[in-house]
C-alpha cells in the first residue's frame, strides 16, 4: 500500500511534527508511513483522510496482490 501522506502535507505547507500531533501518533509514525516502512490501521487512516478532508481511498492506494 502507497500513500499521498508527504504529497499532501506538503501542498498544506505543514510538518510532519504537526500532522502528527493532529492526529494523535508520533512524528516517526509520520515518517515511517510516508517512507512506506509502517502501514496505517484503518483508524489512523481514518484520521488522516479527515485530516486532508479526503476519502482513505484518496489518500492510501491498494494495490492488488495478485489471484486468491
Amino acid at each position: 500500500m502507497t500513500n499521498r501522506i508527504a504529497e499532501l502535507r506538503k501542498k498544506q505547507k505543514i510538518s510532519q511534527a504537526e500532522l502528527a500531533d493532529a492526529v494523535d501518533v508520533t512524528r516517526q509514525t509520520i515518517i515511517s508511513l510516508e517512507s512506506g516502512r509502517y502501514n496505517a490501521s484503518l483508524l489512523l487512516a481514518h484520521r488522516i483522510a479527515r485530516y486532508f478532508d479526503l476519502t482513505i481511498e484518496e489518500v492510501f492506494l491498494f494495490e492488488e496482490e495478485g489471484n486468491k
